[in-house]
């Protein structure tokens, strides 16, 4: 009866137990969950046993939409062979443009008036400048007027134009050191070069004449690859770069900044006598760049060897897809204003999340990016 005290308490002993059986089954599932949802490798594991215990009619349907993933493969694979082609083609377009661009940095060239016509935030910010020095009545002589019109007038292009990038930009930036400023002071302009039978680009940076070295232009040439692993073509998602190559630079005695000297004592250790030993050994600097690691056919590649080459082509990209096609944003800091935007945005999103979970979703994006990234060049690399 639903007035025995007894049963009343026998009941609800009952239920407690209930509750504490099922927070003890939610505690033991959630750490497999995680594991599950953070580590794609697992997940794919336990889908694998999934399939093998479908029964024989249902795999061969499987293998049959493989059969037709892998002919949509092929034609993903032609698709970006046209948009290579495409872009090659209009990069020619957008040539005439930076070379225009490159003889008004350079001095080479004066814009006319009517080239300069280009409204922008900045020109507003000094109209209104102009409308508050009426409206306060701020006197300035005329000595100080001219002195102010003739400030710049002996200034030849734009000083510094890519070096300033270089600055900005910090993925360039990490790359530069205090030694290599004076060098870039002297960088003209960097220009793109696709590459006409094959697919890859190289980038050729122009420098006027220098005491640093002998070079004009320094190169640094990336092949591509857009080819379907027949062992793994379920893997293929698109061009990738799968090498580089630097180029020799011509240094002047005692001018090489990527070279430093050491010295170092030493010991006898029979009759305890010292002695200086100069040794010469790498320096850090952003011609570095035009010395990319060296990777020969069957050659295992370390930790180490793998994060500089992964390093080079995400900034070779960069340079490609970015900085040259929109070099005077990123001289005025507008292209840096834009990708803040959208990284606020991303991180937006990624707030959202539980944090509890934030870290391992965050670093497994991380790694798997990489690994996508990276996977078939070192692959590629080690083959060769």
């Amino acid at each position: 009866m639903s007035g025995d005290p007894d049963r009343k308490g026998d009941g609800s002993d009952d239920h407690e137990d209930y509750l504490g059986e099922e927070e003890e089954s939610d505690a033991t599932t959630d750490p497999v969950k995680k594991l599950v949802l953070n580590r794609p490798d697992v997940l794919a594991a336990l889908q694998v046993q999934n399939t093998e215990a479908l029964p024989a009619p249902v795999k061969k349907r499987i293998k049959a939409l493989k059969k037709i993933q892998f002919e949509s493969t092929k034609i993903e694979s032609k698709f970006y062979d046209e948009v290579y082609a495409l872009e090659r083609k209009y990069h020619l377009l957008y040539v005439p443009q930076y070379e225009k661009r490159a003889e008004i940095i350079t001095g080479r060239y004066e814009p006319t008036e009517e080239e300069c016509d280009w409204n922008s935030d900045k020109d507003e910010e000094e109209e209104l400048s102009n409308e508050l020095e009426k409206k306060v009545k701020i006197k300035v002589s005329d000595e100080e007027k001219k002195e102010e019109s003739n400030k710049g007038e002996d200034t030849k292009g734009i000083p510094e134009f890519w070096l300033t990038i270089f600055k900005n930009v910090s993925i360039l930036q990490e790359m530069m050191e205090d030694h290599d400023i004076p060098i870039l002071r002297h960088l003209e302009d960097i220009k793109v070069v696709f590459h006409k039978n094959g697919m890859g680009f190289t980038l050729e940076f122009h420098f006027s004449p220098n005491e640093y070295f002998q070079n004009s232009v320094l190169t640094k040439e990336y092949e591509m690859k857009c080819a379907i692993d027949e062992s793994d073509p379920f893997s293929f998602e698109g061009p990738e770069i799968i090498k580089s190559k630097g180029c020799l630079i011509e240094w002047a005695k005692g001018k090489n900044v990527t070279l430093k000297t050491v010295k170092k004592k030493q010991k006898h250790k029979g009759r305890g006598e010292v002695r200086i030993v100069t040794k010469t050994v790498r320096n850090d600097s952003f011609f570095n760049f035009f010395s990319p690691p060296v990777v020969t056919d069957g050659m295992d590649i370390d930790d180490e060897t793998e994060s500089l080459l992964s390093a080079d082509f995400e900034i070779g990209h960069y340079i490609r897809d970015r900085i040259v096609p929109r070099a005077v944003l990123y001289y005025t800091g507008e292209a840096l204003e834009e990708e803040e935007d959208e990284f606020e945005e991303e991180e937006g999103e990624e707030d959202s999340a539980d944090d509890e979970d934030e870290d391992e979703e965050l670093n497994s994006k991380n790694i798997k990016s990489k690994f996508i990234n990276n996977k078939a060049a070192m692959d590629e690399c080690k083959n060769q």
